[in-house]
C-alpha cells in the first residue's frame, strides 16, 4: 500500500509530519502527496484563515484522487473545527493535537475493521508527546522541544488549539540531538510553539544550548527557530560570542509597534523595551540578523498606528519580516472586538510592509560584500551550489566538487537580487 503526507503550517507541523512518514514508513510505501495513494495524511493548520482553507482544500483533493483512500486527518485545525465543517465528512480518521502519536496504530485499526475513527477531545494539559526521529527528510533538521503555549494573545487561536506549554525533558532531547547528527545532519534547529519558555530541572533555554554544544560532537550549528524579545538573556547572548556554531540569526516577533495595541493583544514587553533590547543584543553580536512578525490590521488599528509600526520597525534596522493579515478566529479575545480592520486595507498595510522588508533585507545583505561567511549548502542546481549562512541568507557559489550537506567559509563577492554571490575559501 501507498501513503502520502500533506504538511501545513509551522516547523512544529513539519517535524511531526517527518515522524509519521517514518513510522509509516515500516510497513508503506510513500510517494507525493499529488499522486495516487491508498492512504493520505493531511497534517493540518488553523494559525490564519488561509491555512484553514488550505486544510480543506486537501481533504477533498486526497479524496478527489482515490475515492477510495483512507483519509487522516490530524493537527490544529482539527482540533478547532471538528464537527463543524463539511470537509470532515471525507476523513476516516480524525485526530487532533492531543494523541497524534496513536495515528499509526489507529491507522491499523481502521485498515481492520473499517469503522470510522474520531479521537479529538477537548484538553488543556497534557504531557509532552516524544516523538523520536531517526533521521529527517532535508538537509537541517528540526528538533521538537516544547508544545503548546500559555500567553494568550489576543489574536492568537494556539493556546486554544494546542493546549498548555510542556517541554522535551533534557535527556531525550541530547539523545535526539545525537541520533540526527550521527546520520549526517549538521545543522539542528530548535523548534517549538513558545520556544524560548523550554524548561527542565531548573534548566532554561540558554541551558540546554550550553549542554548541547558540550555533549553533542557532532553538531556543527544549532538554530533557534522562534524566541520572544523577553526571553533572548545575557546568558543566550553570551553563548552567542563564545561559540560560534549558534546560528547569528534570531527571529523576534513584534507584531506591533503600537503600546496600546500590544497591551490590548497581551503582548510582555512596550515597543522601546523591544527597541532597546534589539539595540543591545546587535551592540554584542554586531553581525547578528534579526527578523521579525508583524501583523497589520489588528482590530482598532488605525492609519496612524500602522505608521507608527511601520517607522518603528525601520528604526529597528529589522533584517526582514515574516508580515500577516489578522485573521478573526471566533475563541480569540480580539475576535469579540466591534473595530474590526476592512480586508482591502489589510492587504495595502501588507504590501507596503512588504516593500519596507525587500529594502531592509536588501540594506542588511548589501553590508555581506568581501566578508567571509559560513554556509551550509542545502542543494544544487546545474553546477550552483545553494545554501543558507549563519544569519540565514541564501548563498549561492558554483563549484567543481559537490558541496552538497557540507559547511564552506564562503567569501562574498556580489549580492544579486536577494542573493549572495561568492566563493570558496
Amino acid at each position: 500500500m501507498k501513503f502520502a503526507i500533506c504538511n501545513l503550517g509551522c516547523k512544529v507541523n513539519n517535524f511531526e509530519a517527518n515522524w509519521y512518514a517514518m513510522k509509516l514508513k515500516e510497513r508503506y510505501q510513500q510517494v507525493d502527496f499529488k499522486q495516487f495513494a491508498d492512504i493520505y495524511v493531511i497534517n493540518s493548520c488553523t494559525v490564519t484563515n488561509m491555512a484553514s482553507s488550505k486544510s480543506r482544500q486537501m481533504i477533498r483533493k486526497a479524496r478527489k484522487q482515490n475515492p477510495q483512500a483512507v483519509i487522516v486527518a490530524v493537527g490544529c485545525y482539527v482540533q478547532m473545527e471538528t464537527g463543524r465543517v463539511d470537509a470532515f465528512k471525507e476523513c476516516d480518521i480524525l485526530i487532533g493535537s492531543k494523541d497524534k502519536i496513536k495515528l499509526p496504530q489507529l491507522l491499523e485499526q481502521f485498515l481492520t475493521d473499517r469503522r470510522k475513527i474520531n479521537i479529538v477531545e477537548k484538553f488543556e494539559q497534557t504531557v509532552f508527546e516524544e516523538m523520536f526521529i531517526k533521521d529527517f527528510n532535508q538537509t537541517r533538521a528540526y528538533l521538537k522541544i516544547q508544545d503548546g503555549c500559555n500567553q494568550f494573545c489576543g489574536y492568537c487561536i494556539i493556546p486554544y488549539a494546542r493546549g498548555r506549554e510542556r517541554c522535551l525533558n533534557i535527556d531525550s532531547i541530547i539523545r535526539q540531538a545525537r541520533q540526527l547528527t550521527s546520520v549526517g545532519h549538521r545543522e539542528l534547529v530548535l523548534t517549538g510553539i513558545h520556544t524560548g519558555r523550554w524548561t527542565d530541572q531548573g534548566l532554561d533555554l540558554a541551558d540546554l544550548i550550553e549542554k548541547l554544544l558540550e555533549e553533542v560532537k557532532e553538531l556543527e550549528r544549532l538554530r533557534i527557530s522562534s524566541i520572544e524579545v523577553t526571553e533572548v538573556s545575557d546568558k543566550l547572548i553570551d553563548l552567542m560570542l563564545k561559540d560560534e556554531r549558534i546560528a547569528r540569526h534570531l527571529h523576534i516577533p513584534v507584531q506591533t509597534g503600537v503600546d496600546r495595541l500590544l497591551k490590548l493583544n497581551n503582548r510582555p514587553y512596550s515597543a522601546e523595551y523591544f527597541y532597546q533590547r534589539i539595540r543591545e543584543i546587535k551592540g554584542r553580536v554586531t553581525d547578528i540578523s534579526i527578523s521579525s512578525d508583524v501583523i497589520v490590521g489588528l482590530p482598532t488599528e488605525t492609519d496612524a498606528d500602522f505608521a507608527k509600526t511601520k517607522d518603528f520597525i525601520e528604526k529597528c534596522e529589522l533584517s526582514f519580516l515574516h508580515i500577516f493579515p489578522y485573521a478573526r478566529k471566533r475563541v480569540t479575545a480580539d475576535s469579540a472586538l466591534k473595530e474590526q480592520v476592512d480586508e482591502t486595507v489589510k492587504k495595502q498595510r501588507v504590501a507596503c510592509l512588504t516593500n519596507l522588508s525587500d529594502r531592509l533585507y536588501n540594506k542588511y545583505i548589501d553590508g555581506f560584500v568581501g566578508k567571509t561567511v559560513s554556509v551550509l549548502f542545502e542543494k544544487q542546481e546545474n553546477g550552483i551550489f545553494i545554501g543558507h549562512c549563519s544569519q540565514y541568507i541564501i548563498v549561492k557559489i558554483k563549484s567543481e566538487t559537490d558541496c552538497t550537506n557540507k559547511l564552506k567559509d564562503v567569501y562574498v563577492d556580489s549580492v544579486q537580487g536577494q542573493t549572495l554571490w561568492g566563493h570558496i575559501i
